[in-house]
């Protein structure tokens, strides 16, 4: 009889299971070109020397690397990342012990009476019980039902340790883009002391040349009114560079107090920051296939598919094996005698006939969160391929823009010399002189942001691929760099 049951649930699963359709398994296969290209399409020669996983060092400048190490310390999301792994490692914990047998151990003590007067006289009608017994139980994974649960909180648990890199990785891109934004503010600020310095003398040679008599009150007031305008300027620039100092501090995760308190050090100024070489040649469009985020999605893919096949054992039969193990009786002093000893096990079989297709409906749904997971990867393998080569065109640019920005400078500073001599030696008016010397103070600003907008494009292509442009990737399995 036990044997025939056996059989018909087996058969009775089986049945079952072809009432249900599985999903089919969905592969990653991204369609990437060879190499990365340049805008005018040509291919990147040939490959260079991989570059250090900490890219920021490539800047040379102690005090970036004393904030990025403040921010990966103290950074309220970085630590609400870790939180996260920490959940995720306590459910994988959990989805593992489903796999082994449990153990317990149960004490009983009690006491009762039952009637004398009943229609069986007890003697005895008072009654102590003592019992001890060590629980046993396992349910057999033989359909993968707890190891296939097991992998997807695995997988979950390896997604999350991407997410917190991805986090990692775009809170060390945030702090360099903040600290060269604030290394850029400092040099517009030296620009324009330095400027209000000029103006100043300006403004005093003309005071001297009006009240002699020789210079028109036009051309006082309107050496007053530039160095007003340098002075409102520098007004602007301390009001941002505040600004700034709170935004990195908040990166920085300081607490309210200390970003009261404290400003941001400085380290080398703008134009003494090292920048790093030019792109590579040679990059493999696949090194992007490292970046936390789209290892991230993977993870979640492969964690979609594993629910799959999680739910679907569910469509075949249960079976536990139990025992116990223990002494009990009336007494006790005898509760440990050899005569109070009791033992049991049992093998228990269960298959489900009828639950109005929630088995079904569970697999499509699992089948569903497969499909949106592979959506997902490709969406981020799109945004990701995209901000590449946005940041190969931004840092080509950047670079051709600063060489273009400091030829502007040095035609400009000339034409300004010019244009004072000129006005010095009668030629030409002061408002000639006024333009030339407007003109080169905006190129020297355009200089300062083209310094600025090269760093950061580096910063970007740094980012962007990953950490720079180390060829060797990490296996499917393997868990993120910190």
């Amino acid at each position: 009889m036990r044997k025939t049951l056996i059989i018909l649930a087996a058969l009775t699963g089986l049945t079952l299971s072809g009432c249900v359709t599985m999903p089919s398994m969905k592969q990653i296969k991204p369609d990437l070109p060879a190499a990365w290209r340049d805008e005018a399409g040509q291919e990147l020669g040939q490959p260079m020397p991989p570059v250090a996983s900490d890219w920021w060092k490539a800047y040379n400048d102690p005090m970036l690397n004393q904030l990025i190490g403040e921010a990966l310390e103290h950074n309220r999301d970085l630590k609400l990342a870790a939180a996260r792994i920490e959940e995720m490692r306590a459910n994988l914990g959990l989805a593992d012990a489903d796999r082994y047998p449990s153990l317990q151990v149960a004490a009983d003590a009690g006491r009762s009476r039952v009637s004398s007067k009943g229609s069986m006289p007890v003697t005895t009608p008072t009654n102590n019980k003592f019992k001890l017994n060590l629980l046993a139980a396992w349910e057999l994974d033989i359909w993968g039902r707890y190891r296939e649960a097991s992998k997807a909180a695995r997988a979950e648990l390896l997604a999350t340790e991407y997410g917190r890199a991805a986090v990692h990785s775009s809170l060390i891109g945030a702090v360099v883009q903040n600290y060269f934004a604030l290394t850029a503010l400092d040099a517009n600020i030296k620009l324009a002391q330095d400027t209000l310095v000029n103006r100043k003398e300006a403004v005093a040679l003309q005071r001297v040349r009006f009240e002699g008599g020789v210079a028109s009150e036009l051309v006082l007031r309107q050496a007053e009114a530039e160095r007003a305008s340098v002075e409102i300027n520098l007004a602007q620039l301390a009001r941002q560079i505040r600004q700034q100092e709170l935004a990195l501090a908040v990166l920085l995760g300081r607490e309210p107090r200390a970003i009261m308190q404290t400003s941001t050090g400085r380290g080398a100024s703008l134009d003494t920051i090292a920048l790093p070489p030019a792109v590579p040649a040679g990059l493999p469009s696949d090194l992007l296939l490292r970046r936390p985020d789209l290892r991230q999605a993977e993870q979640k893919l492969l964690s979609a598919q594993a629910r799959i096949r999680e739910a679907g054992a569910a469509i075949y039969p249960n079976l536990a094996l139990t025992a116990n193990l223990g002494t009990e009786s009336k007494a006790l002093s005898d509760l440990f005698s050899g005569p109070a000893g009791i033992w049991g096990i049992g093998v228990g079989l269960s298959q489900t006939l009828f639950n109005a297709g929630r088995t079904e409906a569970a697999v499509k749904a699992a089948g569903a969160r497969q499909d949106q997971a592979l959506i997902a990867y490709e969406q981020a393998l799109q945004a990701a391929f995209k901000e590449v080569l946005d940041a190969l065109v931004v840092h080509r640019e950047a670079r051709e823009t600063g060489s273009a920005e400091a030829g502007r400078i040095v035609a400009l500073r000339r034409a300004a010399e010019l244009a004072d001599l000129r006005y010095r030696s009668g030629v030409s008016n002061y408002l000639e002189a006024l333009d030339a010397n407007r003109a080169l103070l905006q190129a020297e600003q355009g200089g300062i942001e083209a310094r600025r907008a090269q760093l950061a494009a580096t910063a970007d292509l740094f980012k962007a691929l990953g950490g720079g442009w180390e060829t060797k990737l990490e296996t499917t399995d393997a868990k993120p760099k910190e």
